[in-house]
């Protein structure tokens, strides 16, 4: 076990930021906690990196085994990454591990996985915001750390900027490393996580892989000028879960594979021609606004705590 949390709180004045929030991380797991702005989750990385005391709960690193100061086994890129200008990537990353006590540095392969090797000699102000950004990823490397932690890595970077710390966290990740990655960007977590933590208001909505958070259904889009024939159609498939009308027909919950030559020749043999039919996946978007709406109508429904 890499980390665990147990009803972890934090509570500024009347805000209560985290409600007994409870996590277990473990070893190799890219883990992504995501929520909304202000859900939570810089303040749980805060505690859990001693920044902040937490009000109630617990947290432990390593099940205990490495000591009274785990933080020398966590690498951190919390805020904006501040380096000296006029410095090169080299020599900015020298600087870090002075700060760190990090005797003998392996900086050139810290810039060659986050893929800087070659502008190594170049100063940091000609950097791009999205290669600015992967340096801050090097700097958390150096000492070799046994846990990475992201808050919001690729905030305020464009597309390609986005792009390049995707791959580079990806490929950290091959390394062994385990990752830590609060994000309110819902793609960036179905791209980049294997497992995910829903967060709302500082509570825990929904834990687990992201193939397992994401609904198992599959979804196809259908539809027909022969809308009610098709409506009429659909309940016959033995592999229907659910469906419900949209602009171009229907969407389709299925709970067993059924391809779609497959469904197209079942309509047709019922005289339904089809002129819309493509598969879909459901996104953790999709996911995340059905799994906090509901805690929304639980909350609503039982009334002010």
């Amino acid at each position: 076990m890499i980390l665990y949390t147990k009803q972890l709180s934090k509570q500024f004045g009347h805000l209560k930021a985290v409600d007994q929030l409870s996590l277990q991380i473990e070893k190799g797991m890219i883990f992504g906690m995501l929520g909304p702005n202000g859900s939570g989750k810089t303040t749980t990385l805060g505690m859990v990196l001693g920044i902040i005391h937490p009000t109630s709960g617990s947290y432990q690193w390593f099940e205990g085994k490495r000591g009274k100061n785990p933080r020398r086994h966590l690498g951190t890129l919390l805020e904006t990454p501040n380096f000296y200008p006029y410095l090169s990537a080299t020599d900015n990353l020298k600087i870090v591990a002075e700060i760190k006590r990090i005797p003998n540095p392996d900086i050139d392969q810290a810039l060659e996985i986050v893929n800087l090797l070659q502008r190594k000699h170049s100063k940091f102000k000609t950097y791009s915001l999205g290669m600015k950004q992967r340096l801050a990823i090097a700097a958390a490397m150096i000492g070799d750390p046994d846990v990475l932690i992201f808050d919001e890595p690729t905030n305020g970077l464009d597309p390609q900027g986005i792009a390049e710390v995707r791959e580079t966290i990806k490929q950290i990740a091959q390394t062994g490393k385990t990752i830590i990655m609060a994000s309110h960007i819902l793609d960036e977590v179905e791209k980049i996580c294997s497992h995910v933590a829903i967060i709302k208001n500082g509570r825990l909505l929904a834990t687990g892989p992201v193939g397992a958070i994401i609904n198992d259904d599959i979804l196809i889009e259908i539809g027909s000028e022969d809308k009610v024939g098709l409506r009429g159609f659909l309940p016959s498939l033995p592999q229907l879960n659910k469906f419900e009308e949209t602009e171009f027909g229907f969407l389709i919950y299925l709970r067993e594979e059924l391809s779609t030559a497959a469904l197209n020749q079942q309509a047709f043999e019922k005289g339904i021609i089809i002129n819309h039919l493509r598969r879909k996946q459901k996104s953790l978007e999709a996911e995340f606004l059905e799994i906090t709406n509901q805690n929304s109508s639980l909350t609503s429904a039982a009334g002010p705590s």
